[in-house]
C-alpha cells in the first residue's frame, strides 16, 4: 500500500520524532552525538528552520522546529538530516540495512502554552528514562539553553518567552513550568501517540478547516462494536 502524503504546511511548529529501526541505538558514543549536532547545524543553515527544543536519546531524537517561508519543507529538512546521519553511522560501524524506523513522525504544535508543554515533554525525556534526576544534568538537550540561557547556537529565541514576562524572569518561569510538568509523573505520556495536531480546540479546528487534517490518526480496520450492556 502506498504511503499517505505527509501534510506539513510551511511556517508551522512541529514536534518531530525520529527513532532507530526496531528501537536500536542510533548513538553509541559522544562523537556520534556531536556529529548529529553538527548535521542539525548544517541543515539549519541550508534550510533556515528554527529550532526551539531538542533532545538526543540513545535510540531516538526529538526536535521541536519551525519551518519558515523562505526555508525548506519539513520533508526536505528531515530527509537531509536523517540521510546524512545514517551515512555517518553506516560508514563508522559498517552497518547495513534500515537505520531509521519508517518515516519520521511529526505533529503540528500550537504556538502557545501547548508549545511549552511539548518542549518540556521533550527536555524531560532523560528524566523519565531514568538517565538523570534533573533535566539540567543531561548535556544533549536544549534544556540548559532554554532554562538557564546557556549559549547554544542551535537554539532560537523561544517564541513563547515573550509572553511569559521580562527578560530577567522568563528563564525562571520556564524552569518553574518544567518543574510542574516533572511533578506530574505521567505528564503527556501517550499524548503524542497517533496524534497529528497538538493544541487547543480553536487551533485544532483551524488546522482541520485549512488542511483537512484530523488531530488524531484513526485506527485501521473495522470500528469496534458497541457493547449493548453499556
Amino acid at each position: 500500500m502506498p504511503r499517505a502524503a505527509r501534510i506539513a504546511p510551511q511556517e508551522f511548529v512541529y514536534h518531530v520524532l525520529a527513532r532507530g529501526n526496531n528501537k536500536q541505538d542510533v548513538f553509541k558514543d559522544e562523537d556520534d552525538l556531536r556529529k548529529y549536532i553538527d548535521i542539525l547545524r548544517m541543515y539549519k543553515q541550508k534550510y533556515q528552520y528554527r529550532l526551539y527544543h531538542y533532545v538526543l536519546m540513545t535510540n531516538h531524537v526529538h526536535l521541536v522546529m519551525e519551518t519558515t517561508a523562505d526555508g525548506g519543507k519539513l520533508s526536505q529538512i528531515m530527509k537531509g538530516i536523517n540521510l546524512s546521519y545514517a551515512q555517518h553511522f553506516r560508514k563508522k560501524y559498517s552497518y547495513t540495512g534500515h537505520f531509521w524506523q519508517d518515516r519520521f513522525k511529526s505533529i503540528l504544535i500550537a504556538q502557545d502554552e501547548y508549545l511549552l508543554a511539548c518542549g518540556s515533554y521533550v527536555e524531560l525525556n532523560p528524566v523519565r528514562a531514568g538517565m538523570v534526576q534533573h533535566p539540567q544534568d543531561y548535556p544533549w538537550s536544549s534544556y540548559q539553553a532554554n532554562a538557564f540561557g546557556k549559549t547554544d547556537d542551535l537554539i532560537d529565541r523561544h517564541i513563547i518567552f515573550d509572553k511569559l514576562s521580562t527578560d530577567q524572569s522568563e528563564r525562571k518561569e520556564y524552569r518553574s513550568f518544567v518543574q510542574k510538568m516533572l511533578q506530574k509523573n505521567e505528564s503527556m505520556r501517550g499524548e503524542m501517540d497517533r496524534r497529528t495536531v497538538y493544541g487547543g480546540s480553536e487551533f485544532i479546528q483551524s488546522v482541520n478547516r485549512r488542511y483537512n487534517l484530523e488531530a488524531v490518526i484513526r485506527k485501521r480496520g473495522r470500528p469496534e462494536k458497541e457493547d449493548p450492556n453499556k
